[in-house]
């Protein structure tokens, strides 16, 4: 895999250069792309559901929180659980009818009409977990493997695993909720200790997804000044071989140069059909805006963008404590439509096939009610769904308990996730390492992780 640091041949011929760095850039990216064995998928649109949306309302239909509803939890469930059995904290069933789906017959709520006709293009993973109950540890582990801050995160390990397939455009895109206010912040999307050259590329919602864009000079005139700023920085950078922050903007100078040619038309959605907008909902007001950056992600994976992370959810997002009914029918009326529009644009251009798309939040809900109509954060059983390349389609794997508070059958642990998302890509976690301070780092971490092999096509 790249090393930790660039070598030093490199520099020298960057110290000595009177070119610029337009075509070693290039050389750099192609010769990052390294598989390690053949790959099912060769890109990846993670949608995430910011706050925790509730797998017991959505994906996990249980007929014994039916039954028990308005109930304490029973006393077998231990001392954790018991401490949040109080009576103002009663089990609450599920808010809207689960439903079966095609030829599949996967059981999901009515809060999901659209997705749910596309059940048999499913992956529902029933039996995922993590480690931490807040919001940004949990945020920070479904990204970067840790509950900790500062590690990279997935989109980051991917580049750094495989580059991009475009060097006019970056390996790694992400797209925030224009409300803002990701609990975590935009470390979740950080290379961490990798170096900078793998952060994320941020696209933001409105008329000009990436800023400043466009010069206002003559691209001659822009790419002379390049050359020189170019010549200037590789000199200096030859004496400061350790200096990532440095390489990673000169990189940045010229991926900027050439996205000036290639951002415009990849974001100019006008060139859409009517039939294609109107797919990803951009007809209604209420899925217009996640419509389009759905409908921005597949254009960005079809100009080589290896990883695009698409965020619903503000600073609270789907985190349901007060109203579960209230707050998950307004985001679910949000991005249902503009999520199966996406499904259905992938699968209808041939993208599906080697597009892994994830659908997902940091963790679920508790089966226990919280002010009587709400619930809360809930990492110790939750369901996070894939579909498209390489993965079972209308499929579900693991199960929470009764109650689905905690996974019990095939559990899958963050670090198993992830590891499955890499092989998935052709990228073996115990191999995907990065050298810091002596010891190899990588996204799963230290303790055992394995490829969650039964979800496999």
């Amino acid at each position: 895999m790249p090393s930790a640091l660039a070598s030093l041949s490199r520099r020298r011929f960057l110290g000595s250069s009177a070119m610029g760095l337009s075509s070693l850039a290039l050389s750099d990216l192609l010769a990052d792309s390294r598989p390690h064995f053949p790959a099912k998928a060769r890109r990846v649109i993670w949608l995430f559901m910011h706050g925790g949306p509730s797998h017991v309302d959505l994906f996990d239909p249980k007929p014994e929180l039916i039954r028990h509803a308005g109930k304490p939890l029973p006393d077998s469930y231990g001392a954790v659980e018991t401490r949040r059995k109080v009576a103002q904290n009663p089990l609450l069933a599920p808010v809207k009818p689960f439903r079966k789906h095609g030829q599949s017959g996967i059981e999901i709520s009515d809060f999901l009409p659209h997705m749910a006709e596309l059940a048999d293009e499913m992956c529902v993973i029933r039996s995922c977990h993590g480690d931490s109950v807040n919001h940004p540890q949990s945020v920070y582990q479904m990204n970067t493997g840790s509950i900790q801050m500062g590690r990279p995160c997935m989109g980051s390990w991917v580049s750094y695993g495989l580059g991009t397939e475009n060097a006019d455009m970056p390996a790694f895109v992400v797209m925030p909720d224009p409300g803002g206010g990701l609990k975590g912040g935009p470390p979740a999307w950080g290379s961490g200790y990798l170096p900078a050259t793998y952060q994320g590329t941020t696209m933001r919602a409105g008329g000009s997804p990436i800023l400043d864009l466009q010069s206002p000079h003559s691209t001659a005139r822009q790419r002379a000044t390049l050359d020189l700023i170019q010549q200037m920085n590789a000199q200096h950078l030859a004496k400061h071989a350790a200096d990532t922050e440095l390489d990673a903007r000169i990189r940045s100078y010229e991926l900027a140069f050439r996205m000036q040619s290639a951002a415009p038309e990849a974001v100019d959605i006008s060139r859409e059909s009517e039939a294609t907008k109107k797919l990803y909902g951009s007809d209604d007001a209420t899925t217009q805006e996640f419509g389009t950056r759905c409908l921005l992600a597949r254009r960005m994976i079809e100009r080589g963008v290896r990883f695009v992370q698409l965020y619903s959810g503000d600073t609270n997002g789907w985190d349901a404590h007060e109203n579960v009914l209230k707050n998950h029918s307004d985001y679910c009326a949000r991005t249902d439509k503009p999520v199966a529009g996406l499904l259905r644009d992938l699968k209808q251009r041939g993208l599906l096939e080697d597009t892994l798309v994830i659908w997902g939040g940091e963790f679920g809900r508790m089966p226990m009610s919280e002010k009587g109509v709400g619930r809360d954060h809930n990492p110790w059983g939750f369901t996070t769904v894939l579909m498209g390349a390489g993965v079972k389609h209308g499929h579900i794997h693991g199960a929470t308990d009764d109650f689905g508070l905690r996974a019990a059958q095939d559990k899958v642990h963050i670090h198993d996730l992830h590891a499955t998302i890499l092989h998935l890509l052709g990228l073996d976690h115990e191999r995907l390492t990065f050298r810091l301070n002596g010891l190899d780092q990588k996204l799963t971490g230290v303790d055992g992780s394995d490829v969650v092999k039964a979800i496999l096509a």
